[in-house]
C-alpha cells in the first residue's frame, strides 16, 4: 500500500512539475513575440525620425544657399564677415521661418517708421533685464537680396546719431570677435547674441564664407 502511495504521489509530482514547464514555456514564448512586435513596430518611427532630420537639415542647408552668395559678395564693399550675416539672419529670422521673413522678406528685424514700406508687428526684445513683447513697425523689402544690402550699409554707414557706431564690428579680424563687438557697439539687446551667433557659425561651418 505505501509503496503504491509512493509511486502514485510520484507520478502528480511529476505531471506538476510538467505543467509548469509547459507553462514556463508559454509564457517565455508570448514574451518573446511581444519583444518582437514591439522592435518591428519602433523601426517605422525610428525611419520617420530620421527622414525628417534629413528634412529638416535639407531645409536649413537651402536658407543658407539662399543667403551666402549675396553675404560673400557684400564683404568686399562692406567689410562685413559672410559667417556673421548668415549666423545673424539665420537667428533673427529662425531660418527664414519668421512671419516678418516669411511675408516681408524682412532677415534681420529692421524697424522703420514710413509707412508705405513698414508693416506694424510685435516682437519680442530684451529690455531692463528682462524679455518683453513690444509693438513697432518693420521694413518691407522686395527680396532677401534688398534685405541682406540695407543690413550691410547699416554697419558701414552707422547710425544717424553716430556714423562710427560699428568701428569695432567692422574691425574685427574673425567672426569671434565681431560676434562680440556687436554687442558692444549696442547692436543687440540679447545678453546672449554673440554666443548664440559663435554657436552657429561652428556648428554650420559658417566661416568657410569668410575665406571665399
Amino acid at each position: 500500500m505505501t509503496k503504491r502511495r509512493s509511486s502514485h504521489n510520484l507520478f502528480q509530482s511529476g505531471i506538476t512539475n510538467l505543467g509548469l514547464i509547459i507553462i514556463a514555456i508559454i509564457i517565455s514564448a508570448v514574451l518573446l513575440l511581444a519583444l518582437v512586435d514591439r522592435q518591428q513596430a519602433t523601426k517605422p518611427k525610428e525611419a520617420t525620425t530620421t527622414m525628417a532630420q534629413s528634412t529638416d537639415s535639407s531645409e536649413k542647408q537651402d536658407f543658407i544657399d539662399k543667403v551666402a552668395p549675396e553675404a560673400v559678395k557684400l564683404k568686399a564693399t562692406y567689410q562685413v564677415l559672410p559667417s556673421i550675416t548668415i549666423a545673424q539672419a539665420i537667428l533673427e529670422s529662425d531660418w527664414g521661418q519668421s512671419q516678418l521673413t516669411a511675408k516681408y522678406n524682412n532677415l534681420f528685424g529692421v524697424k522703420g517708421d514710413r509707412t508705405e514700406n513698414t508693416k506694424e508687428m510685435t516682437t519680442q526684445e530684451y529690455l531692463n533685464g528682462e524679455w518683453k513683447t513690444v509693438t513697432a513697425r518693420f521694413r518691407v523689402y522686395a527680396s532677401y537680396r534688398d534685405s541682406l544690402l540695407e543690413h550691410a550699409q547699416l554697419f558701414h554707414k552707422g547710425t544717424t546719431w553716430n556714423a562710427n557706431q560699428y568701428q569695432h564690428f567692422l574691425a574685427a579680424k574673425n567672426y569671434q570677435e565681431a560676434a562680440k563687438a556687436l554687442e558692444t557697439d549696442g547692436y543687440a539687446t540679447d545678453p546672449g547674441y554673440a554666443e548664440k551667433l559663435i554657436e552657429l557659425i561652428q556648428q554650420y561651418h559658417l566661416d568657410d564664407y569668410d575665406k571665399q
